[in-house]
């Protein structure tokens, strides 16, 4: 949605407004670079010190992160999200990996029940791009396409509240994900390059059966949770 100008009293609570508005709506989302201090000035018709003391003030409240150098980017979606991300970047890979398990679970068995044509198309396409980049041993693609399948299964729940939780963790799953990309020990501690088969689950989705799903599910993350230690 286009930024309004604003001209009123009280001009950084409003741009404050307008910020956390683009966020709200999902026209900046998580990930996204949001427009420079002086774009934000001109669209706004407000002062540079303004936006500057508004971004700061969000940054504050996690839902942006400053990168010098790079620019301002959008880190959560609400300030529950930006409490969560912070306290995510404390935690051990275990820990983060039994928030994922929890969430996945339900995630696989919702999607099982719910999920439309479309969403099947996208964990097949996810599934396809995965299975490229493990060929190709190219693991930055892989770790990629690997959590864009994740993100898929939790879009099938069709769950607008999990769908934000889950993106509310998303670097976290990310960083777990690239922390155990390169598969699991097998009986003599030796590492299986094969990695985690996927396609199961895909399976169990598209088959509508909901405990298989979940079991799927609950196999592959516990495999992720013997590779985390204790």
């Amino acid at each position: 949605m286009p930024l309004a100008s604003t001209r009123r009293t009280g001009l950084v609570d409003q741009v404050i407004s307008q910020l956390r508005a683009q966020i709200d709506s999902g026209e900046w989302g998580i990930g996204d670079r949001i427009p420079t201090e002086s774009e934000l000035s001109d669209q706004l018709e407000v002062g540079r010190n303004t936006v500057r003391e508004a971004v700061r003030a969000l940054a504050h409240a996690g839902l942006l992160e400053i990168r010098q150098g790079a620019g301002t980017f959008v880190r959560a979606s609400s300030e529950l999200g930006g409490a969560l991300r912070r306290r995510l970047e404390r935690s051990r890979l275990r820990e983060n990996l039994e928030v994922r398990r929890a969430l996945e679970m339900e995630a696989a068995r919702l999607a099982a029940l719910r999920h439309t044509d479309k969403d099947l198309a996208d964990i097949d396409h996810a599934i396809a791009l995965r299975d490229a980049a493990w060929r190709e041993g190219d693991m930055a693609a892989f770790v990629e396409a690997d959590f864009s399948f994740h993100r898929t299964i939790v879009n099938a729940t069709h769950n607008p509240l999990l769908t934000d939780l889950y993106d509310d963790i998303s670097q976290a799953v990310y960083d777990s994900i690239a922390h155990t990309a390169y598969g699991i020990p097998d009986d003599n501690g030796q590492i299986d390059h094969r990695g985690i088969d996927h396609k199961g689950l895909a399976e169990a989705v598209r088959a509508g059966d909901p405990d298989r799903s979940l079991h799927e599910a609950a196999c592959y993350l516990d495999e992720l949770l013997s590779l985390a230690g204790e």
